[in-house]
């Protein structure tokens, strides 16, 4: 289970990209930037998982979901909490659908699910960033103010202090502006988020260079991974201490995510 994201990586589900993700027959409609690669975005997945394996996190694969090229962005589908799974409802419509083929993955896996996001509601998993004790929550264009006080009630019934922000225009979701580097450490593009949402933590800042400069996987006892492109990120984490490992992850950018949207972490402590 997840208490923290700031805590060890240890068990993530992940999705490779076989087939569907370039079958896009609406690039707007999937919110996809253009058609990635298929050969260099196989290599760059296999990439990563290499790189979660070699910081012993156990990697588990979940095939495509047939027609949804974003199924492979598995953060969104779902989220881990200490009590189980909470079984989310995606905003864009295009991925509807997405939440109740994960849910039927981590039933399979032995996870309980521990609530569920009902209509009108959405929420996506980019929008939740768990940091024991304070869960941070994005109202977004993909999280309504519904699916904010849906989640709200779940996650204050398990002792979380739920933080909420309104995400600027021109932002996807709060998982691009911020991330959870170590318990009480988070990157955080500057100007997107008052300093007051991060009372008592301490805030790494980074330019504005794009929406998902915030956007880093968190492996634990200082380490973390970058998109190869986010050179704000991986210079302001440099000199902050941290170790950084590159990833090019270009095609993925494509589809509008950054390295945390390709990751759904079961296990962290």
């Amino acid at each position: 289970m997840v208490r923290s994201e700031g805590e060890k990586l240890r068990r993530v589900v992940v999705c490779p990209p076989r087939k569907e993700y370039f079958k896009i027959d609406h690039l707007e409609a999937h919110n996809i930037q253009e058609t990635p690669d298929p050969c260099l975005a196989r290599k760059q997945h296999q990439d990563l998982v290499k790189a979660l394996k070699r910081s012993r996190c156990q990697v588990i694969e979940i095939s495509e979901l047939k027609n949804h090229p974003n199924s492979v962005f598995v953060r969104d589908t779902a989220l881990i909490t200490p009590r189980g799974f909470i079984q989310l409802r995606m905003g864009l419509p295009t991925r509807r659908g997405e939440e109740r083929w994960m849910a039927k993955f981590l039933k399979s896996l032995g996870l309980p699910r521990a609530g569920l996001i009902r209509a009108p509601a959405t929420v996506e998993g980019g929008d939740i960033i768990l940091a024991w004790p304070v869960a941070f929550i994005g109202h977004s264009k993909r999280t309504n103010k519904e699916g904010v006080d849906q989640i709200t009630h779940l996650l204050a019934r398990q002792g979380y202090e739920v933080r909420i922000i309104t995400l600027p225009s021109g932002h996807l979701h709060l998982g691009g502006a911020m991330s959870l580097v170590d318990k009480r450490t988070v990157i955080c593009i500057e100007n997107t988020i008052p300093p007051e949402f991060f009372e008592d933590f301490k805030v790494i800042y980074v330019p504005d260079s794009s929406p998902t400069s915030g956007n880093v996987i968190c492996l634990g006892r200082k380490k973390v991974i970058v998109a190869k492109d986010n050179q704000v990120a991986i210079r302001a984490l440099g000199r902050a201490g941290f170790s950084v490992l590159e990833l090019d992850l270009s095609e993925f950018v494509k589809g509008s995510g950054g390295p945390t949207c390709l990751i759904l972490p079961v296990e962290r402590g």
